[in-house]
C-alpha cells in the first residue's frame, strides 16, 4: 500500500476575489514548486460557477505537515479570497493530520476521507539538495 495522500480541495471565489485570488494561487504554487514537499500540485478555476480546484499530492503525512509550517503565508494569502467548502482526502492521513482535518471539519468545511487499496504512480519525490 503506498503512503501517498492526495487532497482535493473545492474552493468558493467569490468573483469580486479572482483576480487577487489567482494572484495569490500562482504565487503559492510557484512557492511549493520550489520549496515544498509536494509529488504534484495542480490548480483549476471555474470563473463561471465562481469555484476553484486544488490537487495536491503528498508522499506522505510528515510531508503534509511539512507544508503547512512552510507555507502558512502564502495559504494565508490565498484563502484571503476564497473560502474552502470542501475537503476530500485520498488515501491514510496519520492521526496528527486528522486532528487538523476535525479543525476545518468542525469549522464547516465538508471532509470526506476514503482509504487507499491500492495503486502506484509514476511521479518521484524531488531529489535532495
Amino acid at each position: 500500500m503506498s503512503d501517498a495522500i492526495l487532497f482535493v480541495h473545492t474552493m468558493k471565489v467569490p468573483a469580486a476575489e479572482m483576480h487577487d485570488f489567482t494572484r495569490a494561487l500562482q504565487s503559492a504554487v510557484e512557492f511549493v514548486e520550489a520549496n515544498g514537499p509536494h509529488l504534484m500540485v495542480e490548480a483549476y478555476v471555474d470563473e463561471s460557477r465562481e469555484r476553484a480546484y486544488s490537487f495536491q499530492l503528498y508522499p506522505d503525512s510528515a510531508s503534509i505537515r511539512a507544508h503547512w509550517e512552510m507555507s502558512d503565508p502564502y495559504i494565508r494569502d490565498v484563502m484571503k479570497h476564497a473560502s474552502v467548502e470542501r475537503l476530500d482526502i485520498y488515501g491514510h492521513p496519520d492521526d496528527s493530520v486528522m486532528q487538523h482535518i476535525r479543525e476545518l471539519s468542525a469549522a464547516g468545511v465538508e471532509v470526506s476521507v476514503t482509504p487507499n487499496l491500492t495503486g502506484f504512480h509514476r511521479l518521484a519525490p524531488p531529489a535532495p539538495d
